[in-house]
């Protein structure tokens, strides 16, 4: 295991980023190390590049100094890759990847192969946060770290529902509320807290989501026009595949948003043993085995076509 203290020895500058289009656990393990570095190591020159910062993560410490312009060309000492499976998934913080004197990779993504010079990745973590956890000094972790680790742990476990939560993750979990969370907080405001922008384009993709496969499959889409129309962007339809994938009977749920002229974003949620990690991985993706993604072209007829047929195999062979 990495322990941040010894990487930062004798170290002047430090870049961290995660992937594009940051959810919480990249968010948050962000701002945690960010934090960590900051009260701890303050000589350290630091930065935290995320592309867009969530409104709902604004009450964590930090969050206001997130970077999103990558115009400037800087070399650090040391780059932290945190929550991204592939060094493509950096988006425009690769460049700083690339020159940095050292590179580390903390992820837990089952589909990352190691990209860093040093890397932490445990696929059966519940999130980087946990992860994350791990690196750092247990008696030096603030209440605003320890805050930002437990929105990371709690948004990919789902408030630990999913089947990623161990005994690890809640021992974890009850560390960080000793340090005087407001975790009641984090969690209706990072998580169940949405607009009522969000709440009617939750409504109108559940109003017109279909069943396939026998009733193992539902499917929910958003046109660009129906965004458009409501004057959301992606960030705004998070949690609906979850939603979706709640509905009795389903294995798995897919959700698409249009992103271009027959370009759709996916995700895809499984409830059983489907391995949708494995789905999206075909087709150019990745991430978990209970919740994963990809950009896939075409026709909605034939993106959902295509994400079946894999999802059926898999189907026929657990029966």
């Amino acid at each position: 295991m990495i322990k941040l203290a010894n990487e930062l020895k004798q170290v002047k500058s430090v870049a961290i980023a995660g992937h594009v289009r940051p959810d919480g656990d990249c968010t948050g393990s962000c701002l945690a190390v960010y934090g960590y570095i900051r009260e701890n190591f303050p000589e350290i020159e630091v930065t935290v590049y995320l592309e867009s910062v969530n409104p709902a993560f604004a009450l964590l410490c930090g969050g206001e100094d997130i970077e999103t312009d990558y115009t400037e060309d800087r070399q650090y000492d040391i780059f932290l890759s945190l929550d991204a499976s592939d060094k493509e998934r950096l988006g425009a913080a690769l460049k700083y990847f690339e020159t940095a004197g050292r590179r580390i990779c903390i992820d837990h993504h089952i589909t990352n192969q190691g990209f860093a010079d040093e890397n932490c990745i445990d696929p059966k973590a519940s999130s980087t946060a946990e992860l994350v956890f791990g690196t750092m000094e247990e008696e030096k972790i603030s209440q605003n770290t320890a805050e930002a680790l437990y929105m990371g742990i709690i948004h990919d476990t789902g408030i630990f529902q999913y089947s990623n939560t161990t005994q690890k993750t809640m021992e974890i979990a009850g560390k960080l509320i000793a340090k005087g969370i407001d975790f009641s907080r984090i969690i209706d405001e990072t998580f169940y807290q949405k607009t009522y922008i969000q709440n009617q384009v939750l409504g109108r993709a559940l109003m017109e989501s279909i069943l396939l496969l026998d009733g193992k499959v539902i499917m929910g889409r958003m046109r660009q026009k129906d965004m458009e129309f409501y004057g959301v962007g992606p960030k705004d339809l998070e949690g609906i595949v979850n939603q979706l994938r709640v509905t009795k009977g389903v294995q798995v749920a897919i959700f698409l948003h249009e992103t271009g002229n027959q370009e759709y974003k996916v995700s895809l949620r499984s409830n059983g043993p489907i391995d949708v990690s494995q789905v999206c991985t075909y087709f150019g993706g990745g991430g978990h085995v209970k919740a994963a993604g990809c950009t896939m072209h075409g026709t909605l007829h034939d993106v959902v076509n295509n994400l079946t047929l894999h999802i059926e195999q898999q189907l026929l062979q657990a029966e």
